[in-house]
């Protein structure tokens, strides 16, 4: 073809990654670059004179003829396969997707076509699984959604027992001499209790409801990081609910003496290695924990769960109730008979007058109110720490930090 701009041809065409592909008016392949025969399988020179048709599907040959006195008639650059997939055929038979942009020239007096043409295959996997995980969310999402409805219901049962619970201890009271002041100490504990959960859940039911209506809204490929935020959000506060659960569970567990310890020796490291690690995903910005790492040879014959979920609570205490950029600080000293937990930080603190109440169920200190939380998580801890032989005290100032000190024997009895 062309005689004296072969050369021109040549640098332009082997200077683009993209396939090149130039047909006359009769679709014959006049020239190709390296690019498109490599995409399509053939070796140098092999595709020239032949027909178009070598490089499209046999399903697409019907059509194409069409197609192309179409363009030709109009003669304007297009991007080929808007609304629809387009596929070319390797050499060795298979097909693969591809994209095809078209643009018409002339060149001493013959007019041609020029195709610049991309192989998708990559990204139309990526698509396939793109669309696949979004399904699996989806599906997740309808499942732990369904999972939620369900612990709801479960909770409004346990209020109603808690209820019933509530009723009969002030019926019981009314007969005893200080049944009035007894009366308005339930009373006010069962207004605490239902404030609790009424705050404690609206607001994450909220946030799950919002992100859900929003997560029906993105549907497409680009809003992909839009979504993944909203089923985090979802994710995160479904975990949130299910620990408020726990904790209510705990409370029944241990008011009516249906904890079973599990003692067993472990060490100690183990345990702080991973408190350490779930309270890194909770630290805000700039905070950091500060913690023993010379504890290899200190052991304990308890109930490990119990100890971590003690050392976690006071932990994410810490974290919770301290600013940004903040140290938390985790030491832990062990003599022959007893193992000494100190966890401290330089939060908030606790007010003075609220001091003497902090361990009891659903007491807030004042200055906390706006913070999330239930006010039971250092009830648990203390009556756990109790019936395990342990003790449990705290320093305190406010505006200035908290220090928490377990006590714990070595080896229970």
């Amino acid at each position: 073809m062309f005689q004296n701009d072969k050369d021109v041809f040549n640098v332009l065409f082997e200077a683009v990654s993209e396939g090149v592909i130039v047909v006359n008016t009769k679709q014959q392949i006049v020239s190709t670059n390296k690019s498109a025969e490599d995409m399509f399988g053939y070796t140098k020179g092999e595709l020239l004179n032949a027909h178009l048709h070598v490089l499209i599907p046999q399903r697409y040959h019907a059509n194409h003829g069409e197609n192309f006195d179409g363009f030709m008639k109009n003669r304007e650059k297009r991007q080929m396969g808007h609304g629809r997939d387009l596929y070319g055929a390797h050499k060795n038979g298979h097909t693969f997707p591809v994209e095809a942009g078209l643009n018409p020239m002339d060149i001493n007096g013959e007019t041609f076509v020029m195709a610049l043409v991309i192989d998708i295959s990559v990204r139309k996997k990526q698509e396939l699984e793109l669309q696949t995980l979004n399904n699996e969310l989806e599906k997740k999402v309808e499942t732990r959604t369904i999972e939620l409805i369900t612990t709801v219901e479960e909770l409004k049962e346990v209020n109603k027992e808690r209820d019933l619970e509530i009723k009969k201890r002030i019926e019981a009271q009314d007969k005893i001499s200080n049944a009035l002041k007894k009366e308005k100490e339930l009373n006010e504990l069962k207004t605490k209790f239902l404030s609790l959960v009424s705050h404690e859940f609206k607001t994450p039911l909220s946030g799950i409801l919002t992100s859900a209506m929003l997560l029906g809204k993105y549907k497409l490929e680009k809003q992909q990081e839009k979504r993944d935020k909203h089923i985090k959000t979802i994710t995160d506060k479904v975990h949130y609910l299910n620990n408020i659960l726990n904790d209510f569970l705990s409370i029944e567990k241990l008011e009516t003496g249906k904890i079973n310890y599990k003692y067993s020796t472990f060490k100690l490291s183990k345990v702080v290695d991973e408190v350490v690690y779930n309270a890194n995903m909770l630290l805000k910005e700039g905070q950091t924990i500060k913690y023993p790492e010379n504890i290899d040879d200190y052991a304990l014959y308890q109930d490990e769960k119990i100890v971590e979920l003690a050392l976690s609570n006071l932990v994410h205490n810490a974290i919770k109730y301290s600013p940004e950029h903040g140290v938390i600080g985790i030491e832990i000293n062990q003599n022959e008979t007893e193992t000494k937990f100190v966890v401290s930080d330089h939060g908030m603190g606790i007010p003075k007058a609220d001091q003497k109440q902090i361990f009891n169920r659903y007491f807030r200190a004042e200055n906390a109110l706006l913070t999330q939380g239930t006010g039971i998580g250092l009830n648990i801890v203390k009556s756990h720490l109790e019936n395990l032989g342990g003790s449990i005290s705290f320093t305190s100032e406010e505006n200035k930090g908290s220090t928490f000190i377990i006590l714990l024997k070595n080896k229970a009895e």
